[in-house]
């Protein structure tokens, strides 16, 4: 495989691409996520409460990194991709703390030939199934869809299903591991089940190429304009469910953390300098034995001059809170 590849008819479902260096999350790490995102997860934040919850002596890492990281290790396989189209039942099989290093797998599930359109090149989407470890233990399973472009114009005609949204079962997202944590040191934030919850502040799209250089992330529609469909580099769609995180850590107070996705759909391209709002609804919520899941539909808008508002995410994370 060419080094500029893989292109879309240089894959084939059940192909496994190399995995690409392995990552320790450190605190240097943790810092130039934070600067980017800015959320505010207090078990992320505070090493002492950290350990008067989870009984673990390093900080957690961040959800939103372990998953960005992971992301960005799956694009040996997205080179050349327009764009992602969804991430699809996103599990964080036990949380992951500072000092651990992780280690991704991406593999080709099925394929499918986008239909072909005058003036537009041609492109297929590719179901992959991504599995991150940390220190060997599995820690992340799900699944992704990215638009990938053809290097010679002949479509090799894939047809498969790509599958459909899962059905939102809450309950499957416990873990063992975070049974055992003492949320009583957390604040027990009000959540109104089918209340939107708007957030007041909004947020400006700042250091996308930071971010994907933090991540690895080798797609070039992230970093040069000349490959882009757009007039200018896309941002990568996980910097956008960043900003959507740290907006869910200030409106939710004392979330103890995120233990999976159900569905993240980018239903809009987002730009370096566009501003968002974001607006929460939580949708469901279960008792564990020592808290509560919670499934959150976060939505997020761009504002652009002389426009509209523009939905650009659908997100629905779960969250685990006193």
């Amino acid at each position: 495989m060419e080094t500029d590849g893989p292109y879309y008819e240089e894959m084939t479902p059940g192909l496994v691409f190399p995995s690409p260096p392995a990552v320790t999350l450190d605190s240097g790490i943790a810092a130039a996520y934070q600067s980017i995102a800015g959320e505010a997860f207090p078990l992320i934040l505070d090493q002492q409460l950290c350990s008067d919850v989870t009984g673990s002596p390093s900080r957690l890492a961040s959800p939103g990194l372990l998953l960005h990281l992971s992301i960005g290790a799956s694009t040996v396989a997205t080179k050349n991709v327009i764009a992602n189209l969804f991430y699809r039942n996103v599990r964080i099989l036990r949380q992951v703390f500072l000092g651990e290093t992780i280690e991704t797998v991406t593999k080709v599930v099925s394929m499918s030939d986008s239909a072909p359109r005058k003036g537009r090149e041609p492109r297929g989407k590719v179901l992959l199934n991504i599995t991150t470890t940390a220190d060997g233990q599995p820690v992340l399973d799900y699944q992704r869809c990215p638009l990938i472009r053809l290097r010679n114009e002949t479509l090799p005609g894939f047809n498969d299903d790509l599958g459909q949204n899962p059905d939102l079962e809450i309950e499957t997202y416990i873990d063992d591991s975070i049974l055992d944590w003492n949320l009583q040191h957390l604040d027990s934030p009000e959540i109104e089940i089918g209340v939107t919850v708007k957030d007041p502040l909004r947020d400006i799209v700042t250091q996308p190429s930071s971010l994907v250089r933090l991540t690895h992330n080798l797609a070039a529609v992230h970093r040069d304009a000349e490959v882009s469909p757009y007039s200018k580099p896309l941002v990568y769609g996980g910097h956008t469910v960043a900003l959507a995180q740290a907006s869910l850590s200030r409106m939710f107070q004392g979330v103890a953390s995120i233990v999976g996705w159900h569905t993240c759909d980018h239903v809009g391209p987002v730009f370096e300098d566009d501003l968002l709002s974001f607006e929460h609804k939580p949708m469901e919520e279960i008792a564990t034995q020592n808290g509560r899941l919670v499934a959150v539909q976060v939505k997020a808008f761009a504002h652009r001059k002389d426009t509209e508002p523009i939905e650009v995410l659908d997100w629905i994370p779960v969250l685990f809170m006193r």
